[in-house]
């Protein structure tokens, strides 16, 4: 536990369970902690996933790409007897793979297939949602403009559902370049750890080209997105300094380091961890602002608030913006005997069977 006092804005019991230690504060220095932060319910789901597959089926478990966007979160499920690889085909035959939380293109699931490997599917529900609608879009024949961020592994994955419908838009300074095939139907996906405000941004810009374009059903960027970068909104006026905390090719974690800028911000940077933090980023600095990515464990918030404790930040004050309660059932192979099936499949298409690195 870390050494800090919590106050005001809807401090509830399990913020009050993080308050135990020894209060280390200087008059005029705070913390302004955002809630809701760290994992959201995407990311609870992938990394319990693997640790239940470790469990369940015994190491190694195979997993394509990382299974979530953490340095942390990684190497302690390596540690677990996770394996990580960036290709299907590193995976030997008759092996379980899990897909990680940002999804695969249908072409990853045949590959599995033609590898003779079992899988687990441990994409986010949200993202699975953006890929059955590309689906639908595609199947109706409409152009599909899928606002993100080149090279993301869920934008990737999302293109692979209907690459023959679907063009990249990687922010509104690449909608000049937009062609489509029918200007009456055209509709807008997005990457769902984006920016709330450059994505929309983005999407008036597509407005202006194509005013017949079409909007999702319901909006694509995740709930734990919006919510941490409205937090982040409330306490970028007040404080001068932003730390958050999250891995450099963690997209959510980025965008909360531009959104406390664009609120007022004098400063914000990420880290991993807490010895990343420059004691020259404190320099007149009064209110620091702290908060996490989606997939960071609240561990690593803990070590930050420690080591601003140790420096006169001790007076901790939440910065509630909203309520989080969804839950992911875990997925469903889980509940089969998926180190039988692989045998299985090794047997019936032929070639060697289960090894581990």
């Amino acid at each position: 536990m870390f050494p800090a006092r919590r106050r005001g804005r809807d401090l509830d019991a399990a913020e009050r369970g993080l308050t135990m230690g020894r209060m280390t504060a200087s008059p005029g220095r705070r913390v302004l902690l955002a809630a809701p932060r760290g994992y959201c319910a995407g990311v609870d789901r992938a990394v319990i996933a693997v640790e239940k597959a470790l469990e369940q089926y015994g190491a190694p478990i195979y997993v394509r790409h990382e299974i979530v966007h953490n340095k942390y979160v990684v190497q302690t499920l390596e540690k677990k007897g996770a394996v990580f690889v960036e290709r299907t085909e590193e995976v030997p035959p008759g092996n379980i793979v899990m897909f990680s939380a940002h999804g695969v293109a249908p072409v990853v699931h045949e590959e599995a297939r033609q590898g003779r490997l079992a899988t687990i599917d441990a994409t986010c529900p949200l993202v699975t949602k953006v890929h059955k609608e590309a689906v639908r879009y595609a199947k109706e024949d409409y152009d599909i403009l899928l606002i993100g961020h080149e090279g993301h592994e869920e934008v990737i994955g999302t293109s692979g559902e209907a690459p023959d419908h679907i063009q990249l838009v990687d922010g509104p300074e690449d909608v000049a370049k937009v062609e489509v095939r029918d200007p009456s139907k055209v509709v807008w996906l997005s990457q769902t750890t984006l920016s709330v405000d450059e994505t929309m941004e983005t999407v008036d810009a597509l407005k202006t080209k194509f005013p017949g374009l079409v909007s999702p059903p319901s909006d694509d960027i995740c709930y734990a997105t919006q919510n941490r970068q409205l937090a982040v909104k409330q306490m970028g006026a007040e404080a001068e300094l932003v730390i958050v905390v999250g891995s450099r090719n963690s997209s959510n974690s980025k965008r909360l380091v531009e959104v406390a800028k664009l609120a007022g911000s004098r400063e914000a940077y990420l880290v991993d961890f807490a010895d990343e933090i420059d004691e020259a980023w404190l320099e007149g600095v009064t209110t620091v602002g702290v908060t996490s990515g989606a997939s960071v464990p609240e561990v690593l918030v803990e070590q930050v608030l420690e080591w601003l404790s140790e420096r006169g930040y001790g007076d901790v004050e939440i910065v509630k913006a909203a309520e989080e309660s969804i839950t992911f059932s875990l997925p469903k192979e889980l509940r089969r005997d998926l180190r039988e099936e692989a045998t299985t499949l090794v047997a019936e298409r032929g070639g060697t069977g289960p090894s581990a690195e």
